[in-house]
This record gives C-alpha cells, sequence and structure tokens, in this order.
C-alpha cells in the first residue's frame, strides 16, 4: 500500500462499508422471509468484497507493460464469454434475460467484464496509434467502430440495454479522450439513434420505462410504482434521516431496494444529509481517478486511468440519474454499495489498477 493514493484508497473503503451496512438493512427481512436467514445476501456481499478486495490487491501489483500485453487476450476471452452466455444451458437465464455463468454458488457476469476488457484495448491501441493516425477514418477510428459493435451486439441479445448504453458513453468518451474526431464521433452517434431507437420502440417494456419516466404518476401502483416508492423514500429521509434500520420502504414496498435502487434506501435512513455525503465520496473517487490520469506522462497510463474513471463515474451518474427520477429505469448498481458480486469485482480490479498507477507517474 505504500505510495498509493490513499485518499482514494479510504473513499473505495468507506463505500463499502456503507454499502455492507446498507445491503443488510435493504434485504435482511426480505431473505429472513424468503430463504430463512436474515443474513443471506450480507453474507454473499461480504464474499464478493473479499474476492474484490484480493483482486485489487493483485491488480495494484501488476505492472503498465503487463497490463498493455493482456488488452488483446483479455478482449478475445471476454468476446468468447459474452458468446457463451448467449448459448442455452452454458449461460444462467434469469426472468427471460441470459446474461451470467454459474460457477458452483456464485455466478458471473461477462458484460461487466467487457467494460474492463474494452478500456484497456481502447487505452492500448489508441497509445500506440497516436492521435495523429486515430484522426484518419478509415485505419484510425473505423476499426474501434467494429469492436465496439459486436461488443455492443451481443450485451444486446442478452438483453442488457443499459449496460450497453453505458459502455458506448465511455468508449466514445475515451476515444474523444484519445484524439479522434468531433465529427467521426458524432457521425457514428447518429448513426447509433435509429438502432437505438428501433430497440427502444421494439421492446414493450422499454417503452413502457419511457412513459413511466416522463409520468410515473400516472399509474402509481403498476408501470410508476418503483419510481414513485424512490421518490417516497427520498423524500421521507428528510434531514437527516429516519435511523439506521429503520426505512419503511424497504419493506416490500420499494423492488430493488438492496440493488439498483440502495440509494433511495440510504436517503430514507441517513437524510439528506447521509445521501450528500455519500455522493460527496463518489465524487472524491471520480476526483481522484482524475488526477491520477492527469499526472500520467505516457499516454497507455493516462488513457487507461482515464477510462477507468469514466466506467466508475458513469455507472454512478446513471444509477443517480434514475434513482432521482432524472433518467429512465436502467438495471445499473451503484459502485461498492450496491449488492451485485461481478459489478463489485470489476470496479475493486478498476481502483486497483489506479492505485498501481498512483504510486508514481508512468
Amino acid at each position: 500500500m505504500k505510495g498509493v493514493d490513499k485518499v482514494l484508497l479510504i473513499s473505495v473503503a468507506i463505500l463499502l462499508v456503507v454499502g455492507l451496512g446498507m445491503v443488510y438493512s435493504a434485504s435482511g427481512v426480505m431473505a429472513l422471509k424468503k430463504y430463512g436467514d436474515s443474513f443471506y445476501f450480507l453474507k454473499k456481499q461480504l464474499l464478493w468484497v473479499v474476492i474484490g478486495l484480493s483482486a485489487m490487491a493483485a491488480a495494484m501489483r501488476i505492472g503498465v507493460p503487463t497490463w498493455n500485453r493482456l488488452a488483446l487476450p483479455l478482449l478475445g476471452v471476454t468476446g468468447l464469454l459474452l458468446v457463451a452466455v448467449l448459448i442455452p444451458g452454458v449461460g444462467a437465464e434469469v426472468n427471460g434475460s441470459r446474461r451470467w455463468l454459474r460457477a458452483g454458488p456464485l455466478t458471473f457476469q461477462p458484460s461487466e467484464l467487457a467494460k474492463l476488457a474494452l478500456v484497456l484495448y481502447a487505452a492500448a491501441s489508441l497509445a500506440r496509434k497516436g492521435p495523429e493516425r486515430i484522426a484518419d477514418f478509415v485505419y484510425g477510428f473505423f476499426p474501434y467502430t467494429l469492436v465496439l459493435g459486436v461488443f455492443l451486439s451481443l450485451i444486446v441479445f442478452q438483453p442488457d440495454f443499459g449496460t450497453a448504453v453505458g459502455i458506448a458513453i465511455v468508449m466514445l468518451t475515451l476515444l474523444f479522450i484519445g484524439g479522434a474526431r468531433v465529427l467521426h464521433l458524432s457521425s457514428f452517434s447518429v448513426f447509433l439513434l435509429p438502432v437505438t431507437y428501433k430497440l427502444v420502440m421494439g421492446a414493450g417494456y422499454r417503452i413502457e420505462r419511457l412513459k413511466t419516466f416522463v409520468n410515473p404518476w400516472k399509474d402509481p401502483t403498476a408501470s410508476g410504482f418503483q419510481m414513485v416508492q424512490s421518490y417516497l423514500a427520498l423524500g421521507g429521509g428528510g434531514l437527516f434521516g429516519a435511523g439506521l434500520g429503520e426505512g419503511k420502504q424497504k419493506l416490500f414496498f420499494l423492488p430493488e431496494a438492496h440493488t439498483d435502487f440502495i440509494f433511495a434506501l440510504i436517503g430514507e435512513e441517513t437524510g439528506f444529509v447521509g445521501a450528500l455525503a455519500v455522493l460527496g465520496l463518489f465524487g472524491v473517487v471520480i476526483w481522484r481517478g482524475s488526477l491520477i490520469a492527469l499526472r500520467m506522462i505516457d499516454p497507455f497510463p493516462r488513457l487507461l486511468a482515464a477510462g477507468l474513471t469514466l466506467v466508475i463515474g458513469v455507472q454512478t451518474f446513471v444509477n443517480l440519474g434514475v434513482v432521482v427520477g432524472l433518467l429512465p429505469t436502467k438495471g445499473l448498481p451503484l459502485p461498492f454499495v450496491s449488492f451485485g458480486g461481478s459489478a463489485m469485482l470489476i470496479n475493486l480490479i478498476a481502483v486497483g489498477i489506479l492505485l498501481g498507477l498512483s504510486r508514481k507517474p508512468a
């Protein structure tokens, strides 16, 4: 741990502790009724935190040249895993979605690994080509659209539209940082618009989510139920909250209180002050990640740090935007806080890489 960015490390550690406490608070009653063990989700989350911290410690010790060499192999393995998850009998299907690979009691979501793999690939490739070559459409920019298109298609087929959108935002921003021309980026974004429109309009539940986003109070007991309950939780917390463990919306009112909507429970139980403190911690994480990127001398570690910070930042922004009603509902967890193993593992590996880079400019 010597020489690492201690502010980043401490901020993430506090978020992990907050997450464990809130996962138990959010899921205890439900877990007791469903599994006969109020600690069921807490124990699973704690296991993933331990696995994630071990992976973070390992990632800190891997040097920049090794990450550069791992970029293409990891991209290839991730692509194979994304294909495997779509094969009946191989991928685990839950609620009509085939997003997970099962290994004993644990499940893993390859689309989470895709975030890390694509950032590594883009950072290594952009650094190798340089801004001058990236500015050329055919040889510089176009290959990234092909790779991104294949990965996004595999993720959308699962289906996992929210993760695909988040990855697209991260990658296009990273390409801009790496020197891609605004004209090429805007042209590709315009190309994605009709594709996005068709994907949204071709699925009834996505259309319903858009309608609910516009006016959740129109149907507060059905399609708008989750958003209305989120508002009630946030509003019911007041300035200082109802107290830890005293929230009412988690008692079979607010769906996904321990996963995607855990921030609503934080607002209810710790109030505006507690919610603001959590927001501040995420702000510190993003600030320190950005600072690490700016301190890098060579292009690969600089782009890698920027991309990993974007992964955490975009996921945080989307999750919070959904919970407070600024964005349509998407199934993205809050980093380090929400229940979920795959996201926890990948986000902690990302932090481990950032901590490794923070030791000295590379």
